[in-house]
């Protein structure tokens, strides 16, 4: 079953490079079929192959010769990995589901905003539907309503509120994006685990900020993105935040 889970999340994976590279040049995600872009030579399905093609073609359109970017093998394999790991912690449940296609857009988020410093707003859209359906499970698993929706909405407050002062008060050094990213995550994951995704995506923004910067990969004038700090730090809160959480109030 493992290995089916890790098929669908790779195949899934390839539409997510098809995503990040279309939707911030406004095209459509559907039309026209999948193509190499220096050739426009339309791909076979054995063109297609998760991983394997890449592989097999060692990295290069087999049209034309053109090289190919390592994103395409290293995204499926990570959404393929990411599948199996929601899989073995949840289930074959809704919550697989919901967290799986959260994830798969996370990715996608995670891509356009470190190439391009921007976060789509469909995509946000996107995280707030699934985040919506994911608090009607609750509701409709548990029967209890008020504290669910307390839950999802206080949230989203406390996620954008705090990310919406230090943009005011940095006078824009946070991006609208990154507000209603954590906003949007808040919503699905609660108040307490908000906390945590908060801290953590300081804790992982400031540590791989300093290394870019140590290591002079990034200068001080550039832009960092913040929207993969916080995308690494939803993976740490859903899958470790009950032990850290855990840890932290038993230390106190």
């Amino acid at each position: 079953m493992y290995v089916l889970v890790f098929i669908l999340g790779a195949v899934i994976g390839s539409f997510l490079n098809v995503c990040s590279m279309r939707i911030p040049e406004d095209r459509s995600i559907i039309h026209p079929p999948s193509h190499c872009d220096s050739c426009q030579t339309r791909l076979k399905w054995f063109d297609l192959i998760p991983i394997l093609s890449y592989i097999f073609y060692r990295g290069k359109c087999r049209y034309c010769g053109v090289k190919l970017s390592i994103q395409y093998p290293l995204v499926e394999f990570l959404n393929g990995a990411l599948f199996v790991v929601f899989f073995y912690k949840f289930g074959l449940t809704l919550e697989f589901i919901i967290f799986s296609l959260v994830s798969s857009t996370l990715l996608v988020i995670a891509i356009i905003d470190f190439n391009t410093q921007l976060i789509p707003d469909i995509l946000i859209i996107v995280l707030v539907i699934l985040a919506i359906i994911y608090r009607i499970a609750l509701i409709v698993a548990g029967g209890i309503i008020l504290p669910v929706v307390k839950d999802g909405f206080f949230g989203l407050l406390l996620g954008g509120g705090v990310f919406f002062l230090i943009y005011f008060l940095s006078r824009g050094g946070m991006g609208e994006g990154d507000i209603l990213l954590i906003a949007a995550l808040g919503l699905l994951v609660g108040l307490k685990n908000t906390l945590l995704l908060m801290f953590m995506s300081f804790v992982t923004g400031a540590a791989i900020s300093v290394f870019l910067l140590a290591f002079k990969i990034k200068s001080r004038k550039d832009a960092i993105p913040f929207g993969p700090f916080i995308v690494l730090s939803f993976y740490i809160t859903v899958f470790f935040g009950d032990y850290l959480i855990n840890k932290y109030v038993s230390m106190m």
